[in-house]
């Protein structure tokens, strides 16, 4: 049985990654941790019926990481907090299925030098959709033949999402790059005078609750062709991550630093 711990319990992935948990059959949910209805049972609190675990601030994770001892911990929270969620992770040999976007470059080098340091396993990925990442697979393809054509990235959020552009769309630019082995430059939106040239453009929608779409857009004389996928709800990242979850117990002491790509081997 996998005991699985998971942060952000109270909030919207928190509470379908457990509701997924408990339904699993194989994974065993033993600690949840949020800064909101501390010490209030989670199961009451988020999922109709008492589990016997009560919500654990964020301020205690290592003891509580220490007392329990999960085999995975699974973040789908803000960059600030998963970083110091990290480490202490990664001070506890607890492995790590982390859904967080919004990281800086300094941070996402942090993350990667505590994990090696500590010699555990993480799953890493701005997206778990299983969809998602096939669309990332399909972007690889195309480039390999539309690479001089126009490319604009287009992405849509609800209007709660802290960062932009998303981590996805930020994913798929550097697909491209990497497949066609040319670095074009990556600009956000245009504004002014700005004419066209070989940049790759993103740009960002947020409005009312709409979970995830990202459009790439390859534009050529006479023509174009549209790569497209829409999240319609959250349960389609919910359930990468627990697929995600029973591959990384699945490595036996094979530490390191994986994605999605390793998860379904694409």
């Amino acid at each position: 049985m996998i005991q699985a711990a998971v942060t952000g319990a109270c909030g919207r992935m928190g509470t379908l990654i457990m509701s997924n948990i408990l339904q699993a059959g194989d994974i065993e949910l033993v600690a949840g941790f949020d800064f909101v209805r501390v010490g209030e049972d989670i199961g009451s609190v988020v999922l109709g019926g008492a589990l016997g675990i009560n919500v654990t601030s964020p301020d205690n994770l290592e003891s509580e990481l220490v007392r329990t001892m999960p085999d995975v911990l699974i973040d789908f929270t803000i960059a600030q907090a998963a970083v110091k969620t990290i480490e202490t992770a990664c001070k506890c040999g607890v492995d790590l299925v982390v859904g967080t976007t919004g990281f800086t470059q300094e941070q996402q080098q942090q993350n990667m030098e505590n994990i090696t340091k500590a010699g555990i396993k993480a799953v890493i990925a701005p997206n778990f959709s299983i969809g998602v990442n096939v669309f990332l697979k399909l972007l690889e393809e195309a480039s390999k033949h539309l690479y001089n054509y126009d490319i604009e990235i287009i992405e849509a959020h609800h209007n709660q999402k802290k960062d932009a552009p998303s981590g996805t769309a930020i994913k798929a630019a550097e697909v491209i790059n990497q497949q066609i082995g040319v670095q074009k430059p990556v600009i956000y939106g245009r504004e002014g005078f700005s004419p066209r040239g070989s940049e790759i453009a993103i740009h960002a929608l947020r409005g009312g609750d709409i979970v995830g779409d990202h459009t790439v857009l390859f534009a050529g004389e006479g023509e174009r062709i549209e790569i497209k996928h829409q999240a319609h709800s959250r349960q389609s990242f919910a359930a990468g991550a627990i697929t995600a979850v029973r591959w990384l117990c699945s490595q036996q002491n094979i530490p390191g630093v994986y994605g999605m790509k390793d998860v379904l081997k694409l």
